[in-house]
């Protein structure tokens, strides 16, 4: 942070003053481009050292140090830093003076990000290539926040709701739009997610329950899909995208065209890895114990509709593979009147 403060008086875009150290937003040509306003339609800053800066709107980079608080030397004094210089400084320290994306809250364009920018660029760095600016989540209405106590606990959540479908109701926002939480709402978007895992289910069955095809295949991504997503991360349109092959993967079940079925599943598979939202990753299966049954029941119905089939046909060395298979790894099953049951031993 010094450093830096010391390039940008060195080059004339900051200054020190009674200790403190300020940056000259006049000497930058671009302030205020991030945020869309002119210098001059700015408020001025009220606080008290206003008569004393250059201009009422050039920020603090460094204050000196008030009795009782922490304090630093440094050249101009004992004092701390401001909240822009610290970012400024580790970005630079942690990403290098050129990176591609800087992310934030909508509420930290101004003064904060203009201020970052303003810092780096005139301290010689080139800074961020792309700024993305999320909007909240927000409960009964209000920012969640640790001044309000009315903040979430993704681990307390999690306990209420299925982890994978959170993250579905989360990501199926865009970015820059407002997002109400409540179980409710999870649990209703949750009936959403459900039907694209029970299409995924029936048709990995339908087309013979071979684990490899579980596999995603990058190509498969529909482009529209593609699109979607290179537009600003439009989620929203690209579950449109997931949600209508879902639909065509069904209809093609329901006319039992395997080639159609077979383009929907390896789509929905694709479009799914890229959200995260695939059942069959690594992540969901170990995500907890809710997850990981969901997708053991849709591995072991397969193959119990395997051993069902080679028990119609009198195959029953088939079947008795099936069924010993599934033994050595711990699945046990049971013969009902109302159909085969399995148990997981631990």
């Amino acid at each position: 942070m010094i450093q830096m403060m010391q390039r940008l008086i060195e080059v004339g875009h900051g200054y020190a003053m009674n200790g403190d150290v300020y940056f000259d937003v006049r000497a930058f040509e671009g302030y205020g481009k991030l945020s869309g306003q002119r210098i001059d339609d700015m408020l001025a800053s009220p606080d008290s050292e206003a008569q004393i800066k250059r201009d009422a709107r050039d920020f603090a980079m460094w204050k000196s140090a008030k009795p009782g608080e922490p304090y630093w030397d440094t050249p101009w004094g004992p004092g701390r830093p401001g909240w822009h210089i610290e970012c400024s400084a580790m970005a630079e320290k942690y990403l290098g003076s050129h990176f591609d994306i800087h992310g934030g809250g909508l509420d930290l364009i101004f003064p904060h990000h203009e201020n970052e920018i303003a810092q780096s660029k005139a301290a010689g760095d080139q800074f961020a290539n792309y700024w993305l600016h999320n909007a909240w989540v927000t409960t009964a209405g209000e920012k969640m926040s640790k001044s309000l106590g009315n903040s979430l606990l993704v681990d307390e959540v999690v306990k209420r709701v299925r982890p994978i479908e959170l993250r579905y109701y989360l990501v199926g926002a865009h970015y820059r739009s407002m997002l109400e939480y409540s179980d409710d709402s999870v649990n209703d978007a949750g009936q959403g997610f459900r039907r694209i895992e029970g299409f995924l289910q029936r048709s990995h069955e339908f087309l013979g329950g071979d684990p490899l095809l579980l596999l995603p295949n990058p190509e498969a991504r529909p482009a529209a899909f593609e699109a979607a997503m290179d537009d600003d991360l439009s989620v929203p349109q690209a579950f449109a995208v997931l949600h209508e092959t879902v639909r065509n993967g069904n209809a093609a079940l329901t006319e039992k065209n395997a080639g159609l079925v077979g383009d929907a599943f390896y789509a929905t598979i694709a479009m799914l890895e890229v959200l995260g939202l695939n059942p069959w990753s690594e992540p969901w299966v170990g995500a907890g114990h809710a997850d990981t049954e969901s997708v053991i029941d849709a591995l072991v119905q397969v193959a119990l509709q395997q051993r069902q089939e080679a028990r119609a046909r009198k195959d029953f060395a088939a079947s008795d593979a099936i069924r010993d298979g599934l033994d050595a790894i711990g699945i046990r099953i049971e013969d009902t009147p109302q159909g085969a049951r399995w148990t997981l031993e631990q």
